[in-house]
């Protein structure tokens, strides 16, 4: 029980030191649709790098306030929290490795989605080949509890799901989610293919849930459009839990 602990200890440092990495990056990704990435604070000074807090110190100096991007805390508590969970689901089978390396990076991508409707390729592709690449280099560790090839066809079956959602209705699926579709179905089908369709419906459930919350608070209408990136990855973080339990 103790060495579950400290495991599940040192995860959540690992998710708390990565999360402290991410708001920069998260500000400087959360550009519109069409646009370049941010390169600037918005008091006009030059972002420099892609890591690290999202405090300008121009700004400071002349304009002490907060961080321009994600709270200070936001990231590390939730980075740590997920990480901490899959480190209780997975235990120390090596596959544990992938899930705390590509965590921070769902994180990011759910946070800029969430705040400009936007997955950024820099992040969905490689997402899908460090995924794939991180799960072969697990698969051939003893005592893993996964299937690297049903991982390569739920990648490609969940992309071709909502590839023809996409072209069912492109203004209800964004094509950000198809090429993230890669990464997720990727994670998902290591457990296999109950895992895939319980990580698939999680994610469908938890945004139609949202949505309501929205439409019976006033805030949205039926038709409205939501990010649904980050349910996509809510769901999949669910699914992977249940996997590996299940496992």
């Amino acid at each position: 029980m103790s060495d579950d602990l400290a495991l599940i200890a040192v995860a959540a440092l690992w998710g708390a030191a990565t999360g402290l990495l991410l708001p920069r990056a998260a500000y400087r990704f959360a550009a519109p649709a069409g646009e370049a990435w941010l390169t600037h604070c918005p008091g006009g000074h030059p972002v420099r790098g892609w890591l690290g807090p999202a405090r300008c110190r121009d700004c400071a100096r002349t304009r002490p306030g907060p961080a321009y991007g994600p709270g200070a805390l936001l990231l590390p508590v939730v980075t740590a929290a997920v990480c901490a969970a899959l480190a209780a689901a997975t235990g120390t089978r090596p596959e544990l490795g992938a899930w705390l390396l590509l965590a921070p990076v769902g994180v990011l991508l759910a946070v800029v989605d969430f705040r400009v409707r936007r997955l950024p390729d820099p992040l969905t592709l490689p997402l899908a080949g460090a995924a794939l690449a991180l799960l072969g280099l697990a698969a051939l560790l003893p005592e893993h509890a996964g299937h690297w090839l049903t991982a390569l066809y739920g990648a490609l079956a969940l992309c071709a799901g909502y590839f023809a959602l996409f072209l069912i209705n492109p203004a209800g699926m964004a094509f950000g989610d198809v090429k993230l579709a890669l990464g997720v179905g990727a994670t998902l089908g290591w457990y296999g293919w109950p895992t895939v369709m319980l990580g698939t419906f999680a994610g469908f459930v938890l945004g139609a849930l949202y949505a309501g919350v929205l439409v019976v608070a006033g805030r949205a209408g039926r038709k409205s459009a939501i990010a649904f990136g980050p349910f996509l990855l809510a769901g999949a973080f669910v699914g992977l839990l249940a996997g590996a339990y299940a496992a």
